[in-house]
């Protein structure tokens, strides 16, 4: 995830923090707006961090900017490939960061901890329907909604353990009628 999130020459805070969204909170961002230059074609001077701070400067850019920043920021420790680093480019990182509803994050571990503390409700749902678009094979429909429900419903009475996730996706609607059609319905 790591790597993937990051550009050739450098990491990217912006990428990984719109995959933190997209894939652990499942609150994708909306889409860029229509000719904002990326960090690497725009006229942006300074630091990584600073030049994330001028882009935020674009009132057009600044309301999903202040979501997806702070969580990649908080993986900066975390170069290109995932190595450990208290440095870049021979000054100190800063992987602090205040999300949009007040809370701080200064590194990966405080990421987890509001992860686990304050958003576990959120990555449950997004952990279970990832894994029920990949049982089933294909996106989540409206009608699928229920079935997650359920699941999550039943899941909680054990503290959302993996195995009763995953138990109660094999057992679920979708997952059992998965490939087949209308006409071989009851």
């Amino acid at each position: 995830m790591l790597a993937v999130t990051s550009n050739p020459t450098r990491t990217s805070p912006v990428k990984r923090g719109k995959w933190i969204l997209d894939n652990i909170l499942g609150t994708p961002p909306p889409p860029a707006p229509a000719g904002v230059p990326e960090l690497e074609k725009g006229e942006l001077v300074g630091t990584l961090r600073q030049q994330l701070e001028q882009h935020r400067a674009n009132p057009a850019c600044a309301a999903c900017h202040k979501q997806m920043d702070p969580l990649g920021l908080a993986l900066e420790n975390y170069d290109a490939i995932g190595r450990w680093r208290t440095t870049d480019r021979g000054a100190p990182i800063d992987a602090s960061g205040q999300l949009p509803t007040g809370e701080t994050v200064n590194n990966p571990g405080d990421l987890i901890r509001l992860i686990r503390d304050q958003k576990s409700e959120q990555f449950v749902r997004t952990l279970t329907e990832k894994m029920m678009i990949y049982g089933i094979g294909r996106g989540l429909e409206y009608y699928d909604r229920c079935a997650i429900d359920q699941i999550l419903s039943n899941a909680s009475k054990n503290d959302y353990r993996f195995g009763d996730l995953l138990l109660g996706i094999i057992t679920s609607d979708p997952f059992q009628r998965k490939g087949t059609r209308d006409e071989d319905l009851p």
